[in-house]
């Protein structure tokens, strides 16, 4: 069911996304009274799922969900019309409008997504606010994974800057080591400060692990999953566990390092319950779980919490989706920094509908909406033909030389380019399916 919730949330997010996207492109070309023959959601080789005509336009649903179109009259596109660019130009199309009317005709569509990002942001904030953990506020230090070990963190140190920076949020925290490829972070450990050197060799497995810290969180019993262990030998909720098989634990990564060595094992479990211990013997999962979460966060730390009204939510829109804009970049930047080895981690279709949550959640879904219309914008503006901005780069040199590029350049350019961003697509879904038989 899981998988469904997700498939049909990706699903209606791209459609939402390429609708709009569509749609600059349709209303500039309208503004400039320009013809669009057609405006499709989905492609539609061979036949259509449905299709209706208004004007002199024609409406309708393909059956390839891999984006949309619009086909506008007069223009070297996907659709390789080469019968229409032998006639006479005509008055209505687009290779008789001016040079700078075209730009913002295939501009239109990126400045849809990215006026619709700011405007999903400033929607969220102003009905749900925002909630995050101060850096400050996380007093049991850090949890770190396998491979922050491997650099130098501990369990239980306290960030305190990242390259001599100070960072508000703590879910910012390996986002700002990424992105910045962070050097040295400054953490307290006992007391004392003290730096920890990230190498560069290490910085493939960092991009691997991209959560690779998170906060530290007390071994509190909050409820259970389906066929828990720990609730079948009477654990309850609220108890707090302090020892497995005689070995001390406080905090969830303790409880966790004991149980990933003992998978499918009788273990004796104490617990602290209404100022009392009691023990209860049970059986791991083959995985080496008991069967519990923890509680609230709130019940542990201090959070801070941000209310707007509608006026104070644009700002914070526009802020929100700047910044995000100038992360994927920054994102982007790695992927073409081979050293990286990045680029390992670009995936397709299967990436993105993992990154939606099992359970239907506006609050995600809008959030993570925004985040593809601005990934969706970013990606269309790449200088490659057959995107909008490979039209754009030629736009650019024909205002700056006064030379229009001639239909046959375009048309083999339009070819290069189809191949490529296919080539792009087989690759980033190659990658999904290689992740797939390997369970990365």
């Amino acid at each position: 069911m899981e998988i469904v919730v997700k498939i049909v949330q990706l699903i209606l997010s791209l459609s939402i996304l390429v609708i709009l996207h569509e749609f600059g492109h349709f209303l500039f070309a309208k503004i400039f009274k320009t013809r669009v023959e057609k405006f499709y959601l989905f492609f539609n080789p061979g036949f259509s799922l449905f299709r209706f005509r208004k004007g002199e336009t024609e409406y309708g649903m393909g059956w390839l969900p891999l984006g949309g179109y619009v086909k506008i009259s007069g223009m070297i596109d996907e659709s390789m019309d080469k019968d229409q660019m032998k006639k006479p130009p005509q008055p209505w199309e687009f290779r008789s409008k001016p040079a700078w009317q075209r730009l913002l005709i295939m501009l239109g569509g990126v400045t849809m997504n990215f006026i619709l990002a700011i405007l999903i942001y400033a929607a969220v904030l102003s009905v749900w606010g925002e909630q995050y953990l101060p850096v400050e506020n996380v007093k049991y230090g850090i949890s770190a994974s396998p491979v922050a070990q491997e650099i130098g963190f501990q369990n239980g140190d306290k960030i305190v800057s990242v390259e001599g920076i100070e960072v508000k949020r703590f879910s910012d925290i390996p986002k700002t080591i990424l992105l910045e490829k962070a050097n040295t972070v400054t953490v307290e450990r006992n007391g004392e400060l003290q730096q920890v050197a990230i190498p560069d060799s290490l910085f493939p497995k960092l991009l691997d692990n991209p959560q690779f810290i998170s906060f530290r969180v007390p071994a509190v019993v909050g409820g259970f999953s389906e066929q828990s262990p720990a609730k079948q030998a009477g654990i309850e909720p609220g108890d707090r566990i302090v020892s497995v098989n005689g070995e001390d634990v406080r905090f969830m990564d303790q409880l966790k390092e004991i149980l990933v060595n003992k998978k499918g094992e009788e273990i004796s479990v104490t617990v602290e319950r209404d100022g009392t211990t009691k023990s209860f013997d049970l059986t791991t999962t083959s995985e080496g779980l008991i069967g519990f979460y923890v509680g609230n966060l709130n019940e542990y730390f201090q959070l801070e919490e941000r209310r707007y009204n509608f006026a104070a939510a644009i700002p914070a829109g526009i802020s929100k989706g700047v910044t995000t804009f100038k992360e994927y970049i920054q994102q982007l930047g790695l992927i073409f920094t081979p050293e990286t080895e990045a680029y390992k981690e670009v995936g397709g279709f299967i990436t993105i509908g993992k990154i939606f949550p099992g359970v239907w959640d506006w609050y995600a879904f809008w959030n993570l909406t925004a985040f593809l219309s601005i990934i969706l914008a970013i990606i269309n503006v790449l200088p490659i033909p057959a995107l909008d901005g490979g039209h754009v780069m030629f736009l650019f040199y024909e205002i700056l030389s006064g030379q229009r590029p001639s239909d046959k350049f375009l048309e083999y350019a339009q070819i290069a380019g189809m191949l490529i961003v296919l080539s792009l697509i087989i690759y980033a879904n190659g990658n999904d399916i290689v992740k797939l038989f390997t369970n990365q």
